[in-house]
């Protein structure tokens, strides 16, 4: 058993329960919601996000990995304060969410840079996180995250990459990446990370769910990662149709050891002009989408209690417990 930090402090992992492994409780553009969307400082914000946080946790899911890093606009005291409204557990993360360079104050201070330093200074920024807390709150990340999509392994993307890589292999703290399937970038992040000793066992591959090709899908699994079959309710990429049968077929095949399901939604985004477009916009992709259709869905295609229970309770367990025991050793 292992300890996990969440917004209340750590717990061991046997009180993790059923796990949505890539969630968000906020997502915005900081300086454009400081500045132009008064509305997300108001309380009823916070308790909107708050009332969907426990119905999420009335409907069976006890805690979600807010994968909310530098890049989508962590707001850490606002998430103190849902945190104090909800029983849910929220384990919050550190990394960086880039497509091509990394954040701008990290893009003249590093190794060979305008500020040279030895070691790269995101790794201890990352660190820092885990270890000490983050913005000086004291709430520790459990995760970290990284990114990797259509451009591909740009110099800046790699440059995360490996920082993520190295704060993993001082602090255990296991690792998400956002990828993108059809550009097969699964596939390069494992490649880094394994580079920088990173045993992929500890790593999950995001967005494995916007693909359907088994074979790029079986290729990443039999490299030891877990399949993030992440964003059920985003219907403009892949149906959940399709999302289901990929996960019935990658079950059929003996994978259901490396699944793993969630969303990727959040309670409030600056991303719409009111928070009601978003939900106008994409219907399905809200919290409740998995219990109240996909659960249904896969059950009807064959796939068994003891499936589900190994995809949202073995799986996100392990990915905790096995990290935590090889950072031991």
């Amino acid at each position: 058993m292992a300890k996990v930090e969440t917004l209340r402090g750590p717990i061991d992992t046997s009180a993790l329960g059923r796990v949505l492994i890539h969630e968000h409780v906020f997502l915005m553009d900081t300086e454009y919601t400081y500045n132009y969307r008064p509305d997300f400082f108001e309380d009823a914000t916070i308790q909107q996000a708050a009332n969907r946080l426990n119905a999420l946790k009335a409907a069976g899911i006890d805690t979600i990995i807010d994968l909310t890093v530098l890049g989508l606009g962590r707001h850490i005291p606002s998430l103190i304060n849902v945190a104090a409204r909800t029983t849910l557990n929220i384990i919050v993360s550190t990394g960086a969410y880039t497509f091509d360079a990394v954040p701008a104050p990290f893009q003249f201070y590093g190794p060979g840079l305008l500020k040279h330093t030895t070691e790269d200074p995101m790794v201890a920024h990352f660190v820092k996180d885990i270890t000490e807390g983050a913005a000086g709150t004291g709430i520790k990340a459990g995760e970290l995250k990284c990114a990797i999509d259509q451009p591909g392994l740009t110099p800046g993307v790699e440059r995360v990459m490996r920082a993520v890589a190295k704060a993993h292999m001082q602090t255990g703290a296991p690792i998400t990446v956002h990828t993108a399937p059809p550009q097969h970038t699964g596939l390069l992040a494992q490649q880094v990370l394994a580079d920088e000793g990173v045993d992929l066992a500890d790593v999950i591959i995001g967005h494995c769910g916007d693909s359907s090709d088994i074979d790029y899908l079986m290729k990443i699994a039999d490299r030891g990662s877990i399949l993030g079959m992440d964003r059920f309710g985003v219907e403009f990429a892949i149906t959940m149709e399709q999302r289901v049968a990929t996960i019935v077929e990658l079950i059929k095949r003996g994978y259901v050891g490396q699944l793993a399901l969630s969303h990727d939604c959040c309670a409030w985004s600056d991303f719409f002009p009111q928070v009601e477009d978003y939900h106008v916009a994409m219907p399905n992709h809200h919290y409740l989408h998995i219990h109240n259709d996909v659960i249904p869905a896969l059950l009807e295609a064959g796939v068994t209690q003891g499936d589900l229970d190994t995809m949202f309770i073995g799986n996100p367990r392990r990915h905790f417990e096995g990290a935590a025991k090889r950072f031991e050793q």
